[in-house]
């Protein structure tokens, strides 16, 4: 009698990982370790490198130096595409654009391609699970919609729910809230708590700038700035008024509230060059009069 393996203790790994492009190290030194069941926040400004950490956690690059480990396997001793086909990726850029409805790009995440691959039919099995997601993320009533007809908000649960068909243990969400209303973001995040809680095992990492935009079940947050992790650890630890204002350079104060984040210029902020409204002119001296 055989025995099924034992589930990996760490879904990713990254040891001393640097990735070099041109010369140019676009991320260094860097160090992570992400469990089952964690729901990491990656925040830092523009260029910082994250988008460069996030394709070392899908399996898209290879470091330059160090090693990452993804679902208990070495990159560059494992094959990549493989490997791809286990973890679940939301990018609110898809590039589709015919019009597929709704089911038909869900289907698509069991080949991880943009069409449909020709003269496949999908399983009974993918077709059950299809079913299940699409009533899971509320998006059964449009079920036969197609894709050009969506709203933002739409396209954003159908390609989680197309990240989700493979059943991944990690899931990346890369900016997802990216062209949202503030009534469609908040359906998105309430989404993500859902399957979180569903989903006790699932791990997932979701780039953002925005620290509203994490959702309350978030539990975990990583800094980056100059291609370097400033910090990691509990996110009631990491997102705090001084480290994210040292991650974004400028003053920054932090609520944290009924699980959510808000973040705003802090009191320092107007003491910088060009952010300080110029001060009124000074009264003029008066004048001595006759007597």
């Amino acid at each position: 009698m055989t025995t099924a393996p034992a589930a990996p203790s760490e879904v990713l790994r990254l040891e001393g990982v640097a990735l070099v492009r041109d010369g140019r190290a676009l991320v260094r030194d860097v160090d992570l370790r992400i469990a089952p069941g964690d729901h990491w926040a990656l925040l830092g400004p523009n260029g910082a490198g994250k988008s460069t950490l996030l394709s070392l956690c899908g399996a898209v690059n290879h470091p330059t130096s160090g090693t990452v480990h993804v679902l208990g396997r070495r990159l560059g001793r494992v094959d990549m595409r493989g490997l791809r086909g286990s973890i679940g990726h939301v990018d609110p850029r898809h590039p589709l654009r015919s019009p597929l409805t709704v089911t038909q790009v869900v289907l698509t995440g069991a080949t991880g391609s943009i069409e449909p691959v020709p003269r496949r039919r999908p399983a009974p099995h993918e077709l059950r699970r299809t079913a299940e997601l699409l009533d899971a993320l509320g998006l059964s009533t449009i079920r036969d919609a197609p894709w050009t007809t969506l709203s933002q908000g739409e396209r954003g649960r159908t390609l989680i729910a197309r990240a989700l068909l493979p059943d991944p243990p990690l899931l990346l969400l890369d900016e997802p809230s990216t062209g949202l209303d503030v009534a469609a973001r908040e359906r998105l995040l309430e989404t993500l708590d859902h399957l979180h809680g569903a989903q006790p095992r699932l791990a997932s990492v979701l780039v953002t700038h925005h620290l509203e935009e994490l959702p309350a079940s978030t539990t975990h947050a990583v800094l980056v700035a100059g291609g370097r992790i400033l910090a990691a650890g509990p996110a009631a630890e990491v997102l705090t008024g001084e480290q994210v204002s040292a991650c974004f350079s400028f003053p920054i104060d932090i609520e944290h509230s009924g699980g959510r984040w808000l973040a705003r210029a802090g009191s320092r902020a107007t003491g910088l060059r060009g952010d300080a409204a110029p001060a009124p002119p000074a009264p003029p001296e008066p004048r001595p009069g006759p007597f």
